[in-house]
């Protein structure tokens, strides 16, 4: 009988300690892959629960870095680089089924602005752009590569134009007694220096780019919110719209928080609105 209850004991303390082990073995596993694969440092868009991407276009929009205040602190940037490889992964990333594109910047970088909206506009996931505070010049273009966009009620859209406003320190340098050495290798190599006076022929030729790009910025607005160029070209004075205007105007789709983006986003995955987690 002792013989037996030796062999017994050892076997039931095994049976229930080999499943305690076991579990414990396995959410250690997990938390070590997680902590070296990346998961737990943020390469992943999604944490297993949310299922839209959420991309940022706010502040300044710019095509390489960072921007900096007058005190040397990193201001809120839209780095397009940033901007596209998130975007990009949205598309590959298993769980993530939409791109909701959070839109709060006064504009920046064409360019930028032109290859994300570009981006956005190919994506295969149902896309949206939710304008906060303000959707301007830039950051309005980005949102109308969006497949819809809803505004709050108290935000500032549009301002299609393009600028190349700059200050001329020019007669602040007279004063100074700073004198501005030409040394050019063409006649309008530096044509636009703040340092010296614009010169009628200069001042054309800027006023020249300046239709060309408006042109191409009202074009891009036109196709991608299906409207008549003529509209636009009405709209495209530069200024900005309240969004119950814009609504008129059609720049945008409709106005509501972010509870209208999620029924949005319901709708088009036939999923209930409590099943539409942002990932932020």
């Amino acid at each position: 009988m002792k013989t037996a209850l030796k062999i017994v004991v050892p076997i039931l303390l095994l049976a229930i300690l080999a499943p305690i082990s076991f579990y414990f073995g396995l959410s250690m596993w997990g938390d070590w892959h997680d902590e070296w694969s990346g998961y737990n440092a943020s390469t992943y868009i999604g944490d297993g629960v949310c299922n839209i991407a959420v991309v940022p276009i706010q502040g300044e929009i710019s095509s390489y870095g960072a921007s900096f205040d007058e005190f040397g602190n990193q201001a809120v940037t839209t780095i397009m680089g940033d901007t596209l490889a998130l975007i990009e992964q949205a598309e590959t990333e298993p769980g993530i089924l939409g791109v909701m594109a959070l839109v709060d910047s006064p504009g920046g970088s064409p360019g930028a602005a032109d290859l994300i909206t570009t981006e956005l506009k190919k994506s295969a996931l149902p896309n949206a752009a939710f304008i906060i505070n303000a959707g301007l010049s830039a950051a309005y273009l980005i949102s109308t590569g969006a497949d819809t966009i809803i505004a709050s009620p108290y935000s500032d859209v549009g301002s299609i134009g393009v600028t190349m406003s700059y200050l001329n320190y020019s007669k602040q340098n007279a004063e100074q007694g700073i004198d501005y050495i030409a040394l050019s290798s063409g006649k309008f190599k530096d044509y636009a220096s703040p340092d010296k006076e614009l010169t009628a022929e200069e001042r054309a030729l800027l006023e020249r780019d300046l239709a060309v790009w408006h042109d191409v910025f009202v074009k891009q607005v036109a196709e991608n919110r299906k409207l008549p160029v003529e509209d636009v070209v009405k709209l495209a004075d530069g200024s900005s719209l309240p969004s119950s205007l814009a609504l008129e105007a059609k720049l945008i789709d409709k106005i509501g928080d972010k509870d209208t983006v999620r029924q949005w986003f319901a709708e088009k995955l036939s999923l209930t609105q409590e099943e539409v987690i942002f990932c932020e």
